[in-house]
């Protein structure tokens, strides 16, 4: 009988912060420090980012590190006076 392997999914808050001068995206995930891609459009930098993330995940489980799990982020904006 074969072993039948459960894959945990998990959800991150990604950030993506266009590109002014060369158009595109930045992307990173707060919950994971040092996670970050880019893409030349909103949907290559989310393939980008899944893929960054599987992979510092894999290195984390790998070197028997703790999994960061989040847990109900707040995201909002502030105003700010300058």
């Amino acid at each position: 009988m074969e072993k039948v392997q459960k894959i945990k999914v998990l959800k991150y808050t990604a950030i993506f912060e266009p590109d002014k001068e060369t158009g595109g995206y930045t992307v990173t995930i707060p919950a994971l420090p040092g996670c970050i891609s880019e893409g030349d459009t909103f949907e290559e930098a989310l393939k980008n980012i899944k893929e960054a993330a599987e992979l510092y995940l894999e290195v984390l489980k790998e070197e028997k590190e703790e999994i960061p799990v989040e847990e109900n982020p707040v995201v909002a904006p502030i105003e700010v006076r300058v």
